[in-house]
């Protein structure tokens, strides 16, 4: 890795797998560090990206997860195929991921309340929603009416996955309804959204949590900035999509930086809790 410097003068080269540059700052971070550190940048608190695994054990009590419906993969309806077939671009995100597909979920505690849990990983195929992502997220919220235990969903997505057409969309009404089952029964949904949250995720069930929370400077959008601005025909300001600037127009509810977010939670869902009932919530 080579040193950015806009001074144009010589650069120093840092081995990538020790080190890595803060795109927000510049400054070279020992990798071992910023694991330590949730990959927040100590200097500026950029936050990086962060893996479905990583995100489970930021959020979830040690060893409580339980992973539910781990063998779905997808199929490919349409015979899809771009630059290469649909079946052998899942293999690969397979094997770069480690995942069958783009979410984790399951069941888990959080600061001892149980939780149906989902995260989704940017890493498999941009996070984006097909079928199993569509199937996996609505059994989670079924799951949570079931047992009328709180929804927690973390997304990562650059919207519904272009391989599997209408029925990647279609997706989109599946979740809704799922998730609106939950707030008939005042049972909670909390939806944290991190960068990038976008396209059909942001549309659906994303932007329905009873609390919606953010992590800082998390790309919060439905379509990319250039086209936003040419449909409705205005210059948009800088950070639009940007959560703190979202927060500011009562997009998102609060704006929690990595290391609060499990106590954050943790707070609302308490504050959910009708005194002395597990079962029941005062939504």
């Amino acid at each position: 890795m080579r040193l950015r410097n806009p001074f144009g003068r010589k650069t120093k080269e840092f081995p990538s797998h020790l080190w890595t540059q803060c795109p927000s700052c510049g400054e070279m971070l020992f990798n071992k560090q910023l694991e330590r550190n949730h990959r927040v940048c100590q200097k500026c608190g950029h936050h990086f990206k962060l893996g479905a695994l990583e995100r489970i054990d930021l959020l979830a009590d040690a060893k409580s997860f339980s992973e539910t419906d781990a063998d779905i993969v997808s199929s490919d309806p349409l015979g899809f195929v771009d630059s290469k077939p649909y079946p052998e671009r899942i293999a690969a995100a397979q094997a770069k991921s480690g995942h069958k597909d783009a979410v984790l979920t399951g069941d888990a505690q959080i600061a001892g309340i149980p939780v149906a849990l989902a995260v989704m990983d940017f890493e498999f195929m941009g996070g984006s929603m097909g079928s199993v992502v569509g199937e996996k997220l609505t059994r989670t919220a079924e799951r949570a009416y079931a047992d009328r235990k709180p929804l927690v969903i973390v997304s990562a997505s650059g919207g519904a996955r272009m391989q599997e057409g209408t029925i990647a969309l279609m997706q989109l009404a599946k979740t809704v309804a799922a998730v609106a089952r939950l707030d008939e029964a005042a049972i909670p949904f909390i939806s944290v959204l991190t960068d990038p949250t976008t396209g059909g995720v942001l549309a659906s069930f994303a932007s329905l949590g009873d609390i919606v929370l953010a992590e800082p400077g998390a790309l919060i959008g439905f379509s990319g900035a250039r086209v936003t601005s040419e449909t409705i025909g205005e210059k948009l300001p800088k950070g639009f999509q940007r959560s703190e600037f979202l927060l500011e127009h009562g997009f998102v509810d609060q704006v929690v930086p990595r290391t609060q977010l499990k106590e954050r939670i943790a707070f609302f869902l308490n504050a959910f809790r009708v005194a002395g009932q597990d079962l029941r919530w005062s939504l």
